[in-house]
């Protein structure tokens, strides 16, 4: 009895096995997914640090589910022309272990769209820490940036 049990747990767990599909998208784990407001983002280009604190005159939200991101930034005064500077974009992802790779399907600059980005994120408590390299040639960019973002609350 003990052998037919031990038996038929061995064919369900290859059987198990051979139906994953490796080519499949890995769903990102729960923890990612959510609105995250950006707190800071620093970016090194060219040798020179560059510190930016996104909770005085701008706010930016990136939400993601489980195969999108989009990201939301304004700034939080109207400038001379009474403007609040709005920019957007989103896309698909991929997340496999701590890399994520975000592909800009969506943007006003179409320099940057149709971009991949690829990030090695942390996440510790209700922080999301993403570094990586943005390089588009034709809008002369390629720098290194590290984004903070909180978690928001779900009500």
């Amino acid at each position: 009895m003990k052998f037919k049990f031990l038996s038929l747990l061995a064919v369900a767990s290859i059987a198990t096995a051979c139906t994953n599909d490796p080519t499949e998208k890995k769903t990102a784990p729960d923890q990612l997914i959510g609105t995250w407001t950006l707190f800071s983002a620093t970016t090194v280009e060219k040798g020179k640090s560059t510190h930016i604190d996104f909770t005085k005159d701008q706010r930016m939200i990136k939400i993601i589910n489980d195969s999108h991101f989009a990201f939301l930034r304004h700034d939080l005064k109207l400038n001379k022309e009474g403007n609040n500077n709005f920019d957007a974009g989103g896309g698909r992802y991929t997340l496999v272990g701590d890399q994520y790779t975000e592909f800009l399907d969506y943007y006003k600059d179409k320099n940057w769209e149709g971009k991949t980005f690829k990030f090695t994120i942390k996440i510790q408590n209700d922080t999301l820490i993403q570094t990586g390299i943005e390089k588009v040639e034709a809008a002369g960019v390629d720098r290194t940036i590290t984004e903070r973002y909180v978690k928001e609350k779900t009500n």
